[in-house]
């Protein structure tokens, strides 16, 4: 089952999908989906495009609670990118799904992931982070600050222009996010990062840096033949369900 609601965020409205499982009970874990944002063109507006989907899948499957939401600018919710709107807007997932003692980990997908690890730093309520594909380096991610500006708006993130941060300021709150330093900050709680052999958006190098910024604290899942998609690879699925089931 597929519910779906609207958050009020500071300055944003947020779409919001909770899925259950209708075949299997109800456990008091849930798991948070977390979008990226594909720098090309239109794709940003769509990028939690199958995240619903994936929800109502691993929910059905492991008994999760599974939550996906659309941060500022992406889908059905107003407002307009930055990383630091973005990791707020995750906040607002975090609380809204914060109830009855429920546990409570993160699922990330490219920057998403590094959001991901950001907002379990500074909040030790996230019991587990899975990043998927993730950027370890934002500095390279970006690449410059003006070729970062104009990807943003071609990826259609912003709802109103007057709203988008100038070129160095936007790049700078993103750099401010700062994975490897959060990613240290995690353990003990448990973390699985996966990423694609054959990923040309985000080198297979920045899994491994993750990894040895945990100390090797984290399972690492390197998946051959496969590029930066992973939301709909089966293995990635099978990956993660075998994440949550362990993380009981």
């Amino acid at each position: 089952m597929l519910a779906h609601e609207q958050l009020k965020g500071a300055t944003s409205t947020l779409d919001l999908r909770i899925a259950t499982s209708s075949a299997r009970p109800v456990t008091g874990h849930v798991l948070i989906l977390v979008h990226g944002l594909p720098l090309s063109l239109g794709m940003g507006r769509q990028a939690a495009g199958l995240l619903p989907e994936l929800a109502e899948h691993l929910a059905n499957e492991s008994g999760w609670i599974v939550a996906t939401g659309t941060l500022s600018g992406v889908g059905g919710s107003t407002g307009t990118f930055s990383a630091s709107q973005w990791l707020a807007d995750l906040q607002v997932i975090f609380e809204r799904v914060d109830q009855d003692d429920r546990r409570i980990s993160l699922a990330g997908f490219g920057f998403g992931g590094s959001l991901a690890l950001a907002l379990a730093a500074r909040d030790d309520r996230v019991r587990g982070v899975a990043t998927f594909a993730a950027p370890a380096h934002l500095d390279y991610w970006c690449s410059s600050a003006e070729e970062f500006h104009r990807a943003v708006q071609v990826a259609g993130v912003v709802g109103n222009k007057v709203d988008l941060l100038a070129p160095e300021a936007l790049r700078d709150d993103v750099l401010r996010i700062d994975p490897l330093g959060s990613i240290a900050l995690v353990p003990p709680r448990r973390l699985l990062i996966g990423h694609g052999a054959d990923d040309l958006e985000v080198p297979v190098g920045d899994a491994r840096d993750l990894l040895a910024s945990a100390e090797g604290r984290a399972e690492l899942r390197i998946i051959q033949g496969a590029g930066h998609q992973l939301r709909a690879d089966p293995r990635m699925v099978a990956t993660l369900l075998g994440w949550l089931d362990r993380h009981r």
